[in-house]
């Protein structure tokens, strides 16, 4: 965890320091697309494991409140507001988490291919005084029909390690999408327009 001490200082129309409750470089790059620099970095270590019945879209809006909440304990450089998301891939009633293993990625992609799924991300911002907002996303995605051969190949480049669905769309994958319906920026992992709104309503200047 950094402090504000190895941040950039805090320009004086900010009221306090933002937290980001991830050490993802996609999330921090499109931040950064907004203008948006976090003054310290806090990942948040918590149990992701859905609850029975709970839908998808409840599950990541609970999971970045979790994070947020997590990330507030763990931080001791004074009020800040804590910005989180959790981001999860849906394909008919499965949830598919983030892939860690080559054969996980390659199943992801045999039951993605030739078709529509749907990806959605939950953001929170906790804010000093306690107050957690929270925004959920959703995009649908469809992808062409895929070659084992082509799976094999995006498997074996290691891009899918690490993700939602077994892929990143800002990279190789990007020529598996044959339709997109909603914010691209959520597929990558943090839907800009609901983090802008919610850092906004937290009294963030952006």
């Amino acid at each position: 965890m950094t402090s504000p001490r190895d941040a950039s200082p805090i320009a004086s129309s900010k009221p306090v320091a933002l937290v980001l409750a991830s050490e993802s470089p996609r999330r921090k790059q499109l931040l950064a697309q907004a203008g948006i620099v976090p003054d310290a970095i806090a990942p948040a270590d918590i149990d992701e494991t859905i609850h029975k019945n709970e839908t998808p879209r409840a599950y990541v809006v609970r999971l970045a409140g979790e994070k947020a909440r997590a990330a507030a304990e763990r931080w001791t450089g004074g009020p800040a507001l804590y910005l989180a998301a959790d981001t999860t891939v849906v394909c008919g009633r499965r949830v598919l988490h983030k892939a860690e293993a080559d054969d996980e990625i390659r199943g992801y992609l045999k039951l993605l291919s030739g078709r529509r799924h749907t990806v959605f991300t939950g953001v929170a911002v906790l804010s000093p005084d306690g107050k957690l907002r929270t925004r959920l996303s959703e995009t649908k995605i469809a992808f062409v029909r895929l070659t084992d051969a082509e799976i094999e190949s995006y498997v074996q480049c290691g891009e899918g390690r690490g993700k939602a669905g077994g892929y990143g769309i800002q990279g190789r994958s990007e020529t598996f999408v044959r339709h997109i319906g909603g914010s691209y920026s959520n597929v990558v992992g943090l839907p800009l327009r609901e983090t802008v709104a919610l850092l906004r309503g937290g009294g963030y200047p952006c």
